[in-house]
Formats: C-alpha cells, sequence, structure tokens
C-alpha cells in the first residue's frame, strides 16, 4: 500500500472518530466486489470496473455514470473529494458530482514534469478536470506550484495540508536491530520503479561491496527489481542484500527497526511518508533533494543529497560514519551503567552526532498528526460548501478556458445522460442510506455530533484505498454487506457526513 492508500485510509479513521460518515468508492480487486466494512464501520464500494493498466480503469466518462450517480444519491453525498491525478474513477465521480450539483475537492499527491508528451497530455486532462473544482489541496508548497502551474488553478483556492504518520504505531524498537555491533542495516522501502531512483541504488550497492559491514534490506517490489537482483549476483553481494518483496503496511514498521540508516533515493516526489515513518521508528534518514522533500523533516532528521550516485553515496557514508559514533558512545554507557539512557541521549545531542531514536518519534509527533491534518482538511470542506451550486452554463464556461472545446459535447453528454436517469431513475425510488453508523456509539463521536454543522461530505480517494486496516494495516474487519437495510437504527441523525471514494 503506498502513501496515497495510507492518507485516505488514515483520514478516514480520523473523519469517522469526529462523527463523520465515511464512504469510499474504488473499483474491484480480483474477486473483491460489492460493499465491505472495515475497521470503524468505514464503508467501501467495490464497483465491477475492468482495470487495463497499473490498476487503472479505462476514462471512459459516460460507461459508469448510472452507477456513480446511484452511489452519491444513496449515499446522500454533498462533496466529492478526489485523490491522485492518475486516478480514472475519481474524476469520472467528480464530473458527475458537480453535474449532480455536488461540491468537488481535489488532493494532488505528486509532481509532474512539462516537456515529456505524456506530461503535457496528463497536465491538459487534469486541467479539464480542475476546471470547475470547487477547492485544490496540495501536501507541500512544492506541490501547489507544480498544480497551479500545470493546470492553471488560482493559488487562492489551493490549500497546502501535508500527510502525517501514526507515530504510535512506527515507534522504535532497538531489539529488532542486529545483535552484532559493527553490523548496520540500510533500509529500503519503495516501490522498484524509475520515479523512486532504483538506478541510484544499483549505482551505489557496487562502492559498498568492500565494506562487510554494511547490509542493505529492501522493501517493496516493481519492474527494476530485476536490476537490483542483477547488480546483488554480479558484486557477490547475495548475504547482504536482502530482497524481501512486496509488503503489507502493517509489516513495513517491523522491517523499518531491524534497520539504522533509511535511504530514499526518489527522483521526484511531492511528499514521501515513507521518510516521515523512518524518522518516526527513530532511522536516520538520508534522502535526495528532490520535490517537496526539503519541507518534509527538518536538517536534525535527515540528510539531503543530490540525486546522482555519487552525491547520495557520500550522505550515506556520513550517515553510517554518525551511526558507528552513535554506536560507540552507547556503549560507553552500557559498560558503565544500564541506567544511563537519558544521559545518552543528551551526550548524543551535544556531541550533534545523532537524535536518540525516541526523540526523533517525538519530534515527527509534533510535526505531522491526522488530528491536525483532518481539522484542516474540514475547514477545506465547510468552506466548499458556503460556495454557490455551479449551473451547466458556469461549467461550460470554465472548461472553455482551458481550450478543449471538444470537451463541451462531453459534458453536455453527461447532462443529458444524467436527465434520463432522472427520468427513467427518478432519485425518490432510490433507498437512502441511513445516516447514522452503528460503529460509532459509544466512541468520539457520539460526544463530537453536537459541535457539527448540518453539512454532509464525501471524500473520494483513488484505488486502493479500501486495502488498509487499522493504522494503514489490513483490515480483519472486512465483510460482504449486500443488505444495506440491516443497519436501520434509530440514534440521531450525524451532522456532518463523510463518504471517501476512489
Amino acid at each position: 500500500m503506498g502513501g496515497v492508500e495510507e492518507h485516505i485510509f488514515n483520514l478516514s479513521q480520523c473523519l469517522l472518530s469526529r462523527g463523520h460518515k465515511v464512504v469510499i468508492m474504488t473499483h474491484s480487486y480480483g474477486d473483491r466486489k460489492g460493499i465491505r466494512y472495515m475497521t470503524n464501520g468505514l464503508k467501501v464500494y467495490y464497483i465491477p470496473i475492468k482495470v487495463f493498466y497499473n490498476q487503472v480503469i479505462l476514462p471512459t466518462m459516460i460507461c459508469n455514470i448510472p452507477l456513480l450517480r446511484y452511489i452519491l444519491v444513496r449515499e446522500q453525498i454533498e462533496i466529492v473529494h478526489g485523490h491522485s491525478a492518475f486516478s480514472t474513477l475519481a474524476h469520472e465521480a467528480m464530473n458527475v458530482g458537480q453535474l449532480l450539483g455536488l461540491r468537488s475537492v481535489f488532493t494532488d499527491h505528486s509532481l509532474f514534469g512539462f516537456a515529456d508528451l505524456s506530461a503535457v497530455v496528463t497536465n491538459k486532462f487534469l486541467e479539464i478536470s480542475l476546471a470547475n473544482c470547487n477547492h485544490c489541496i496540495c501536501v507541500s508548497h512544492t506541490g501547489k506550484e507544480n498544480t497551479v502551474l500545470r493546470a492553471k488553478v488560482h493559488q487562492d483556492k489551493v490549500s497546502v495540508i501535508p500527510n502525517a504518520v501514526d507515530t504510535a504505531h512506527f515507534t522504535p524498537n532497538p531489539c529488532h536491530r542486529p545483535s552484532d555491533p559493527d553490523r548496520i542495516n540500510v533500509v529500503v522501502v519503495s516501490r522498484l520503479v524509475y520515479r523512486k531512483g532504483v538506478d541510484l541504488l544499483a549505482g551505489i550497492l557496487p562502492k559498498l561491496k568492500n565494506c562487510p559491514n554494511i547490509h542493505f534490506i529492501v522493501g517493496g517490489d516493481g519492474p527494476k527489481r530485476a536490476l537490483l537482483e542483477e547488480i546483488r549476483e554480479k558484486n557477490n553481494m547475495q548475504d547482504r542484500v536482502t530482497m524481501l518483496g512486496a509488503l503489507e503496511h502493517s509489516q513495513v514498521r517491523d522491517v523499518l527497526t531491524q534497520g539504522h540508516i533509511f535511504l530514499n533515493t526518489s527522483l521526484t516526489e511531492a511528499y514521501c511518508m515513507a521518510i516521515v515513518e523512518a524518522a518516526s521508528c527513530g532511522m536516520q534518514v538520508v534522502s535526495t533533494r528532490v520535490g517537496g522533500i526539503p519541507e518534509v523533516l527538518p536538517d536534525s532528521l535527515i540528510i539531503l543529497t543530490e540525486p546522482t550516485v555519487e552525491s547520495v553515496y557520500r550522505g550515506l557514508m556520513v550517515a553510517i560514519r554518525r551511526e558507528a559514533e552513535k554506536k560507540q558512545i552507547g556503549c560507553m554507557y552500557m559498560n558503565g551503567s544500564m541506567d544511563g539512557s537519558v544521559g545518552a541521549c543528551r551526550e548524543l545531542r551535544r556531541s550533534g552526532v545523532a537524535v536518540c531514536p525516541f526523540e526523533r518519534n517525538n519530534l515527527v509527533a509534533n510535526l505531522y498528526n491526522w488530528d491536525n491534518v483532518t481539522s484542516r482538511t474540514e475547514k477545506v470542506y465547510r468552506k466548499v460548501l458556503q460556495e454557490k451550486e455551479s449551473t451547466l452554463g458556469q461549467m461550460m464556461i470554465n472548461c472553455l478556458r482551458s481550450g478543449v472545446w471538444p470537451y463541451l459535447l462531453v459534458i453536455s453528454l453527461c447532462h443529458l445522460i444524467l436527465r434520463f436517469l432522472d427520468w427513467f431513475v427518478p432519485r425518490k425510488y432510490i433507498d437512502r442510506c441511513p445516516l447514522d453508523n452503528p460503529f460509532w456509539e459509544g466512541t468520539v463521536a457520539s460526544r463530537s455530533r453536537q459541535s457539527l454543522n448540518d453539512v454532509r461530505v464525501h471524500v473520494h480517494p483513488i484505488p486502493g484505498a479500501s486495502s488498509a486496516g487499522p493504522n494503514g494495516g489490513k483490515s480483519n474487519s472486512s465483510f460482504n454487506n449486500n443488505n444495506n437495510n440491516s443497519h436501520r437504527h434509530s440514534s440521531k441523525r450525524h451532522k456532518l457526513q463523510v463518504a471517501s471514494s476512489s
């Protein structure tokens, strides 16, 4: 599970705890279709739509209108929140929602260029899709500048709300580290694709083949895995480079706590969740200075390098030397007395060698927490709900500004299909789902209902959002539910309803 999916799941859980109703829409994954319920009653629609490449559906714009309309009406949605420029389903749902008179919010998690053909096409489609979007959210200031330029969105309609991390889950555990005092583990957890800088990692490995105490743990899978395995074989480093393959998000923390240094070699990144999780686990972080990464962590928690093999190698060697010095200081305290951990942390801070792992966790907890992210997102929701509903004419005028006149035909056709559906299947004949969630009773939500305004929100994430469980892990409470009428409870109506979809 990637950073976007984790963002969606954790945001949804925090919204649930505040008394909101959250619904996620995503395409089907194998045999997983229909409606599932996850942690704390998080409702997930696995829409039976075929994917054609990289878990993305074909952008038909019209084929999914009946089903999307049915879900939006049935769940009594007022805001559609789309995540990721690559999510075709998110853009289609935002378009249908706008034509139904709903508000829309879009969160951009990535950076794009302007020169290559794929970027030009993607940017133009994003400009068209966001022409009628009420508000945009970016995860970094660099991402905001990028979105404003490539999608031609007014900067006043773009807010910066970073990601966060569950620091109560991603905690240091020195007991998981190797017992050999001389061994230093370097951990890499990412998708093994070109954008994540796997070629840089492949260039670094041969430079460290003469350092027998340096071991690499690589978590993740992708088309570049074969390159790393080839380099490992060529340099006889099979016993020092461990390839773990794809990881469940619930397994990431156990992998991170085995290491001393976390290495990130991304070539482009709006906001890197992996380095925040690693810092929360008390690891030294070495990362390329690209995109929004310099904004994420303070200098005391990260070593920034240029995206070149030599620069990353030098930064990694600095971290290795710091780790060796830290071990020497730790051994002095261990040889003196077992109750000197507090003094050891102070000595590490004074020496400037490193920050105590548990202090790293506290620093990250103060910088990023989901309560703050959720509160800021709620302000965006309430702001867009105060805006007037756009008419069809206004939507067409906004699309004209993008310069793609044929798209007016698409908007018109979608509008006609929706009007036909209003006649063929009137909204009054669509059963409404209860606003109350039986899972909320006895939680913080039941105490927070009185302070919420009378609004209903729909958050629209990307494919894969529903694969998470508690604290971003895989849920063990999912189950099929084809009969939503079983949840007819007579408790009070919640003031703020939020639904997530993808």
